[in-house]
Formats: structure tokens, C-alpha cells, sequence
């Protein structure tokens, strides 16, 4: 907090602290009140002017606390924008291999420049590969230390200005306008500035506005009631009943300042700026904070079942022998033909026969009289002839069609139970392998099938568990056929699926959704996704996609984690129920300090008014002085609770409202009651230590 202390020095300037107009009433009382202490100096006046001064120091430092958090990244950030070169193509056309360049700074390019980028160097700015294919370090933006593969057409075209080329050679057409690059908007959002406030922090500064009125209006009539009361001279010297003095005024700025809602309005903007920054912490950069904030309302999530719900390549299951076929020779014939195929499901097929019938991974150079066979497109199999003892065994994994086909050819004839197990896993939704055996002087034969199968990451239906818990309906979305897709989506445990979907189909659903009211949020990283990101009220984009996906949504995942949209979820409503917690607990703090300065300021001309005197302060001064304390010290301790978020737990709205009134609103009731009657006798003791009359 000492780092960011200059920062709240800084914001002291009313020009920049209009912006939160209750801090600006108390700056404004400090100022007065330091005008009154200077005309007439005594302990407790100047004991007052330092704890409200301290009061708007404190809520300028959550602040500035909440913006330094990102400060180092955005200074690395902008010297990788202002130090970066560009190669701009003069005249090129697609296909040139010799074209002429000019060298420029990043940060003079513009829309639909052209550029080369080769390995070593970064590529200067936000755009998509028009030509060649190259690895990328993303790190530098991502954090992410493994490199990615940007190519030119599909939806792994576009490429980030700061990344680094790592090999081979591509041409960029630069898509960013100037000063809306990710690295711009990266170093605006992770240092607070000309951050937008959210319609509901909006509506809440207007609330806190209203209330602070009142108060003012409330606290400017005390002084007529005084005089009416006869009461505005000649007080004793041991109270502080209103007289027309210049403690009068310092009286009353500290009512009004320990009156109106100065913790949440201290900590408003830190927890807004806080919120974001857990959005970046998980490399997801938010293009306005209206999104995060519909994030926390969202009342149904759309999800891809590949790569979000799945793990995205299907991998072996079940291995199913035929008749007179045993499942151990099955599984080591699976594996022996897959030992060539270096595709994921040819893996998976290996390590299933490892994992489930104990048979040790071998390695192709191990079998030293075998030829091998490697999985094509064309052959769509792979397998391995192996001879011993002059005979050569021939095995055959691949698709039932091919695998057949070759039975055939090598005289054998497809047993009638091979049919249907292919149709039966085809039908379930999963992928059927067959494989075969030929050897010598014998016809070929069909051995078993693999069973190959979408495999539901670990923990999704818990997950989906907790969004149902939370209120949220989520839907999966797959191209798959209905039969398929049921299977998924009960295995997961998502409350709905849409099968066989088309981009129209998908945004169909959004607007029926939100027909109804609802809040919809989805992933995407296409440039057919890019009408549904659009229409949706939180589109998180893939950093991987297309330009034209990530100007669509709304924020854009730089890990292209199609998963993170639940921890978007997450923070969302964590923002939410953060501001609302400690809404409660500012509002419920003013209870104690009705009984502290009120008996303090009336006990005199209305005796009966020192029965609400409960926590039997030392005196009225060291009543008012301890609230003031108080009030300012709370907006220190609250500091770490705000930019860390209050825990969010899954549950219904009735649920979480009594939670929150129960922490949050009787610990605003009580935890005053409690500090301030400490700061009292911490105060009483300094007092007869030195001295101090009337304390």
C-alpha cells in the first residue's frame, strides 16, 4: 500500500475527485474544518482535521492500490508497443516472393497494412495471417510459455501485436485501428484508466448521492435546532451541545461525514477496478465493465461440446472381440497397429491397452522383423506385418469400411457380428475402429472393434452442478446428431442440448432466450460465431479466432479456454455480491455512530437523549473523535476484502441475501459498536497520559 500512497496523494486534486461525489463532501468538510481549527486551535479540532483528511486519503488509496496492481504489466506492455519495428510491404500482392519493404514503427501503422514478420521477430500489431504459417510465443500477452500455430485462412488466422515469430515466415494484414490495439486496451484495463462505470455502479453513485443529501440537508437544520433550543452559547465546558463557536461547524462536518455512506463509497471503484483485474489475472480481457457485470446476472450459458464440454478428440473406451476371439489378443493387436498412428485417437488406443489389460507401451524399434504402417487420409488404417519363424502376421486398425474392404482383398469374408457392432456404436454416437489379422496361408479375419468415444472432462458435471445451483441453465451446442449429442449431454449433466446446430440455429436460441428476459452468454472463436458473440450479452471470443469473432464479442479469452466462460461466471457474480456485501455493511455501520455522536451532541439540552448513550462513552469529544477514527480506520481493513473479492458460494438468491445480511449486516451493526468503544478507551487513556482538558 506505501507504493500506491503518492497515487492517493495525487487524487486529492477535487478536479479528479468530483467523480465520486460522497469523498468530495468529505474533502470538502477537511477543507473547512482545517479553515476552523486554524481560527481556533485546540487538541480535538485538529485531532478531527486529520482523521477526515485521513478518511479521503484512505478511499483514494483503495483506489490506487486497486489501479498499481497492473501498473508493472502495463509498463511492459507499452514498451513492447513503443519499441517494436515493422516490416510494411509497398505493392505486395499474394504469391510475391520478393516485394518491396519499408521499415516503421508499430505504432505508425494503420488499418489494412501489410507486414512480414519472420522467426526472432515480434509482429507489431493486432491483424490476420494472409500468408504462410509460423509458431507463435504468446506469452508475453498470454503467459502461456507453449507456443501456437497461426496460419493463414480458417480460424487460427488471427495473430496478436507483442507476440513473438518463433519460425518460419508470415504476412499480416494489420486489422486494429489506432489506439485500439489488445495491448492499448490490455494497459487501459489493467491500469484503471478511463475506466467506464457499469450501469449498476452507476446507479449505486446515484444512490449514495441521494443518501449523502439527505444527510447534508438533515445535518445544516441541527444548527436551527440548536438556537431554538436556546442552546448556542454559553455550553458547558465538558459538552459539545451545539454552540456558536467554531466547534459548532467541526461538530457537524464530522456528523455528516460519520453519517453518509463513506466506507462503500471509498471502496466502490476499487471493487469495480479489482474485478476486472481477476479478469486479467486469468488472461481475459473485458471490453467494458457492463460486461463483467452481465457475466454476474447470467441466466444461461451456451457451450461448444468440443474442446469445452469434451476433451476434444475422442479416445478408445471399449474393446468388443468377436466370437472365439479373446479380449487380450484383441487389445495387443490394437495396440500393435497403433504404435504408427501418431494421431490422438491412435494414442489413446495404445494407452487404453495399457491402462485396462496391463499390456506394456512398446516402441515401433523394438519389434525388429516388422514392417510399419502409418495412418493416412487415404488408407484411413494403420498396422504392422510382423514375421517370425518365415510366417508374416499382417494386422489392420482402422475405419470398419477400410478395415472390411481389406479382409476382402486378402480372402477373408466379414462375420456377421461385426455389422452390428459398428452400427450399434455409430448409434450411441461414438466412432467405430475395426481391427483385423492376416496370416500367412489363411484367410484374413475381423478380430474385434474399438470403441472410440467423446470423453467428458473430469469435474464438468460438478461444475454444471454448481451452475445450476447458481440459477443458470446451460445448454450444450454440437454438430453432432441428436442421439450423440443426448449422450454427451447426460453423461455432463448440462440441463439442455442443441444438435446438429448451424451459426442460425445458434442465434435463434439466443434471442428466444433473451425474449424471455434471460441473460445469455456463449464462447466462440469463428467467424460464423461472430452474429451469436454479437447478439449475446457476454460473447468471450478465442484468442485464437477471427478478427472478425473477437470484434464481436464482448471480451476475449487470450488462453482460448472455451471452459473459462464458467469462471467468467464466477467473477461476475463475486463483483456483485462483493459490492453489495460491503453496501451492507456501510449502511449498517451508521447504526452505532447514531448512538455515539448523537448523545454526545444533545445530551446536554435533552437529558434523556444520554440513554441511547449504550457504549457510555468517556465524553463528547472522545465520542465524536472515536466514530470519526472509526470511520476512517474500517476503510483501511476493508481494502484487502475488496480487491480480493467476497467468496462467492453457489446457492439461490434467498440464500445468498441471508448470508449476506447475516456477515455483512449485523457485522456492520456490531463491529462499531465494538471500535469505536475501544478507540474511546484508547483516547481516554491517551488523554490522562497528556493531559489533554475535555477529552
Amino acid at each position: 500500500m506505501l507504493n500506491s500512497l503518492p497515487d492517493a496523494l495525487r487524487k486529492l486534486n477535487p478536479v479528479t475527485l468530483w467523480r465520486n461525489p460522497v469523498m468530495l463532501i468529505v474533502e470538502i468538510g477537511a477543507v473547512f474544518t482545517t479553515v476552523l481549527a486554524l481560527a481556533g486551535p485546540s487538541f480535538f479540532a485538529w485531532a478531527i482535521v486529520v482523521w477526515l483528511w485521513l478518511t479521503v486519503v484512505f478511499a483514494n488509496l483503495a483506489e490506487a492500490v486497486a489501479e498499481g496492481r497492473g501498473k508493472a504489466q502495463a509498463d511492459t506492455l507499452r514498451k513492447a508497443k513503443t519499441q517494436t519495428m515493422a516490416r510494411k510491404l509497398i505493392g505486395w500482392q499474394p504469391g510475391q516472393t520478393e516485394t518491396r519493404e519499408e521499415a516503421v514503427a508499430a505504432t505508425a501503422l494503420t488499418l489494412g497494412d501489410l507486414v512480414v514478420v519472420e522467426a526472432g521477430q515480434i509482429i507489431p500489431g493486432d491483424g490476420d495471417v494472409v500468408e504462410g504459417i509460423a509458431s507463435v510465443d504468446e506469452s508475453a500477452i498470454t503467459g502461456e510459455s507453449a507456443p501456437v500455430i497461426r496460419e493463414s485462412g480458417g480460424d487460427r488466422s488471427a495473430v496478436t501485436g507483442g507476440t513473438k515469430v518463433l519460425s518460419d515466415r508470415i504476412v499480416v494484414k494489420i486489422t486494429q485501428k489506432p489506439g485500439e490495439s489488445f495491448i492499448d486496451r490490455m494497459i487501459a484495463l489493467v491500469e484503471g484508466a478511463n475506466r467506464q462505470k457499469t450501469p449498476n455502479e452507476i446507479a449505486l453513485n446515484i444512490l449514495l448521492a441521494a443518501m449523502t443529501i439527505i444527510f447534508l440537508l438533515a445535518t445544516v437544520t441541527l444548527q436551527p435546532m440548536a438556537i431554538y433550543a436556546k442552546n448556542w452559547q454559553g455550553a458547558a465546558p465538558d459538552t459539545l451541545a451545539i454552540n456558536a463557536d467554531g466547534v459548532t461547524g467541526i461538530v457537524l462536518v464530522s456528523l455528516l461525514v460519520c453519517l453518509i455512506p463513506t466506507t462503500i463509497g471509498a471502496l466502490l471503484s476499487a471493487i469495480g477496478i479489482a474485478g476486472m483485474d481477476r479478469l486479467v489475472q486469468r488472461n481475459v480481457l473485458a471490453m467494458s465493465g457492463r460486461a463483467v457485470e452481465a457475466a454476474g446476472d447470467v441466466n444461461t450459458l451456451l457451450l461448444d461440446k468440443t474442446g469445452t464440454i469434451t476433451l476434444g478428440n475422442r479416445q478408445a473406451g471399449e474393446f468388443t472381440p468377436v466370437t472365439d476371439v479373446s479380449e487380450d489378443l484383441l487389445a495387443d493387436a490394437a495396440q500393435l497397429s497403433s504404435l504408427a498412428d501418431q494421431t490422438p485417437e491412435g494414442r489413446s488406443i495404445v494407452v487404453f491397452a495399457k491402462q485396462q489389460y496391463g499390456l506394456r507401451e512398446r516402441e515401433p524399434g523394438e519389434l525388429t522383423h516388422a514392417t510399419w504402417v502409418e495412418f493416412t487420409a487415404q488408407t484411413r488404417m494403420s498396422g504392422v506385418d510382423v514375421t517370425e519363424n518365415g510366417s508374416t502376421r499382417r494386422i489392420r486398425k482402422g475405419a470398419a469400411t477400410a478395415v472390411m474392404k481389406w479382409v476382402r482383398d486378402n480372402g477373408g469374408h466379414p462375420t456377421d457380428e461385426v455389422g452390428p457392432m459398428v452400427d450399434g456404436i455409430s448409434g450411441s454416437g461414438g466412432t467405430p475402429l475395426v481391427v483385423a489379422e492376416h496370416v500367412d496361408g489363411q484367410p484374413a479375419r475381423a478380430l474385434g472393434v474399438i470403441h472410440l468415444k467423446d470423453v467428458v472432462k473430469q469435474g464438468m458435471r460438478e461444475r454444471f452442478d454448481e451452475m445450476r445451483a447458481m440459477g443458470i441453465r446451460t445448454v450444450m451446442i454440437t454438430g453432432d446428431n441428436p442421439l450423440t449429442a443426448r449422450a454427451i449431454a447426460d453423461e455432463a449433466g448440462v440441463d439442455d442440448f442443441l444438435a446438429e446446430a448451424t451459426p442460425e440455429d445458434k442465434l435463434a436460441l439466443i434471442k428466444k432466450e433473451q425474449e424471455g428476459g434471460k441473460l445469455v452468454a456463449m464462447t466462440g472463436d469463428g467467424t460464423n460465431d461472430a452474429p451469436a458473440l454479437a447478439q449475446a450479452d457476454v460473447g468471450v471470443a478465442m484468442n485464437t479466432g477471427t478478427s472478425a469473432a473477437k470484434e464481436a464479442g464482448n471480451m476475449v479469452d487470450l488462453d482460448s479456454d472455451p471452459t473459462k466462460l464458467i469462471e467468467i461466471v464466477e467473477i461476475g457474480k463475486q463483483l456483485l455480491i462483493t459490492r453489495g456485501a460491503l453496501t451492507t455493511f456501510s449502511i449498517a455501520n451508521d447504526i452505532a455512530k447514531y448512538f455515539a455522536i448523537i448523545p454526545a451532541m444533545f445530551a446536554a439540552v435533552y437529558p434523556s437523549l444520554d440513554a441511547l448513550n449504550i457504549m457510555r462513552l468517556h465524553s463528547p469529544q472522545s465520542a465524536i473523535l472515536s466514530a470519526v477514527i472509526f470511520n476512517a480506520i474500517i476503510i483501511v481493513l476493508l481494502i484487502p476484502l475488496a480487491l480480493r473479492g467476497v467468496r462467492y458460494r453457489p446457492g439461490g438468491a434467498a440464500e445468498m441475501l441471508r448470508r449476506n445480511l447475516w456477515i455483512y449486516g449485523l457485522g456492520g451493526v456490531v463491529a462499531p459498536f465494538i471500535g469505536i468503544k475501544l478507540i474511546d478507551l484508547l483516547i481516554q487513556s491517551l488523554s490522562s497520559w497528556l493531559n489533554l482538558p475535555g477529552m
